[in-house]
């Protein structure tokens, strides 16, 4: 089978990041070679796994042997009475996040990445911090800006290619009052705290795309964990109440960005939609089965977008680029 080159925007999910591991399964089992990845939270977890050199296989057996649960790691404050209130008081979130970010650093170190250098993209036309394979989203809550890193570290006055993958990572996962946020120092001397990029961009399909007026080279493709008449409607919430409108006001806000993507015909043609079912985010004490049906899932997702069915048609390059792309 020739080979083909495409890039990939994986979206965030927490536990449901194994779905992302199945559809991409069936990606490299068509024979593509992705070239680029993008993610947020858990969708930075596997494209960093990805952008190391990790196969499907491998990838596979890595987030089926994952103990979730070891996520919540609890610090000083945890021993204490009330201190998961304690610990969003003084530390802005419940857990401390190492054994995340040690897991992926452990998990690169396998491939040999450290630090971004170890992952160099030959792109001559993109901006020095931008050559390179991964980027991860995060929200700097300071700011109200979204970060793409290592593109933005020069905001923090540190050399993208020096920094440390699984930190970025780290940045991207921190879903905000579960984990602790990363706090940096901004270029103007005060401190910025970094939380999940899914609060401003949980699915930012478009970060590779190629200029208007240019064609691209290959396809980019996403990989959303939900099913695809859910992601065009949105998920109903229940208001009674000033919590559940609380609630209900922050998810319109983080989810609304992304909704505008999917709402538009050619971020759909190119997204497999994975259908996770009932299965929360922190969902951390995940069964065996429910593994099984995520990745499974996935991967029929997947070979649904490629073979089409149910009305979908089956992916085509070629007609992609000629009807969104004004490609000859």
């Amino acid at each position: 089978m020739s080979e083909l080159n495409a890039d990939l925007v994986l979206e965030g999910g927490g536990v449901k990041g194994i779905a992302l591991v199945g559809a991409y399964s069936v990606i490299e089992e068509r024979g593509y070679t992705v070239k680029r990845v993008a993610g947020t939270s858990a969708g930075s977890i596997v494209g960093a796994l990805l952008a190391a050199g990790m196969t499907a296989k491998e990838l596979e057996a890595e987030m089926r042997s994952l103990d979730y649960s070891k996520f919540k790691d609890r610090g000083l404050l945890d021993k204490f009475p009330l201190g998961k209130a304690l610990s969003v008081l003084f530390e802005d979130g419940v857990y401390e996040g190492n054994y995340a970010r040690n897991w992926v650093s452990q998990q690169l170190e396998k491939k040999g990445v450290k630090t971004f250098a170890d992952l160099p993209y030959d792109g001559s036309d993109l901006d020095a911090d931008e050559r390179y394979r991964l980027v991860v989203m995060a929200s700097d809550i300071t700011r109200g800006r979204l970060r793409r890193l290592p593109w933005d570290y020069g905001v923090y006055k540190l050399e993208a290619g020096k920094q440390a993958v699984a930190d970025a990572v780290r940045a991207s996962m921190s879903i905000p009052f579960f984990f602790e946020p990363v706090k940096l120092t901004h270029r103007e001397g005060h401190e910025s705290v970094l939380v999940d990029g899914g609060m401003l961009s949980n699915f930012p399909v478009d970060v590779f795309d190629a200029p208007k007026g240019r064609e691209p080279r290959w396809p980019t493709f996403g990989i959303k964990l939900s099913a695809r008449a859910k992601a065009l409607e949105g998920a109903i919430a229940d208001v009674h109440g000033p919590i559940d409108m609380t609630r209900a006001m922050i998810k319109t806000m983080t989810g609304f960005y992304d909704r505008m993507y999917v709402d538009q015909p050619d971020f759909q043609a190119r997204t497999i939609f994975v259908d996770t079912g009932t299965i929360q985010a922190t969902d951390f004490e995940l069964t065996a089965k429910q593994r099984d049906t995520l990745f499974e899932n996935g991967v029929e997702a997947a070979k649904k977008f490629f073979d089409g069915g149910d009305g979908q048609p089956p992916w085509n390059w070629e007609a992609y680029k000629k009807r969104f792309r004004n490609a000859p």
